[in-house]
């Protein structure tokens, strides 16, 4: 069975999670389970009340097949977790790493959209937001998802 690691932060945006969340297992056979940096209780931000009681350190014990950073306001601003070694531990382990709207953040801190084609809100979102990002002219304005490298933005 495939395994897919979602990765909520505080504030995340509810509605990126739920297509894979919802279909994976009663539909595709996918184990999908969910990691947080900080575990705990925390709110979406539509203001949904959730426990994650697992860490990323449970996640690269559980080795996922996929990694996905989901989005949120958070990745934009000074409280936004720093989840690189996280990040670089799981495409060590084989995982593809993919990240959704602000979670691309996350990815482009990491440096991992610096040698790949990707998407994200914009060129201009990654580059006033990660500092270090250095992958602007890989940079695809695309209305559906960029694969590249086991990198899924």
């Amino acid at each position: 069975m495939a395994r897919v690691g979602l990765i909520l932060t505080p504030g995340f945006a509810d509605w990126e999670y739920a297509l894979i969340a919802g279909t994976a297992s009663p539909f595709y056979g996918i184990d999908a389970r969910f990691f947080a940096s900080t575990t705990g209780q925390f709110c979406s931000q539509g203001g949904l009340a959730v426990t994650v009681d697992s860490s990323l350190q449970q996640c690269l014990d559980w080795k996922p097949d996929v990694v996905v950073v989901i989005g949120g306001m958070i990745w934009e601003s000074a409280d936004a977790p720093d989840i690189r070694d996280f990040l670089h531990a799981s495409r060590a382990s084989g995982a593809t790493i993919a990240g959704i709207c602000g979670g691309t953040l996350a990815l482009a801190r990491a440096g991992l959209l610096d040698t790949v084609a990707h998407t994200s809100n914009s060129a201009d979102f990654l580059t006033q937001n990660a500092v270090g990002y250095e992958g602007r002219t890989l940079y695809r304005n695309s209305p559906v998802a960029v694969v590249a490298d086991r990198i899924i933005t």
